[in-house]
């Protein structure tokens, strides 16, 4: 049994495509990218400057630490305590 191609025959969609971008590379027309940022994105730099202000405080308090000027206040860190235990 033998199949005859049916329809248009030796026609490759691929180089029709190939002759409209060279057409419109030849017009000089060009496509516009187009990035978007997603919210969980946007929410992820947000998190970062947290963590750039957190790390801030960090090295304020090494440098308070080194230079013996840091001073624990110890009714904040009982409060701190009884706070944590008295939730669980």
């Amino acid at each position: 049994m033998k199949i005859n191609n049916y329809g248009t025959q030796g026609i490759n969609p691929y180089k029709k495509v190939n002759k409209v971008e060279q057409s419109n590379k030849a017009e000089g027309t060009k496509g516009a990218d187009k990035v978007e940022i997603s919210a969980a994105a946007k929410e992820l730099q947000q998190v970062s400057q947290v963590s750039a202000a957190r790390t801030e405080k960090i090295d304020a308090l090494k440098k308070q630490v080194q230079n013996g000027t840091y001073e624990v206040n110890p009714q904040d860190v009982a409060k701190s305590i009884l706070n944590f235990y008295s939730k669980n």
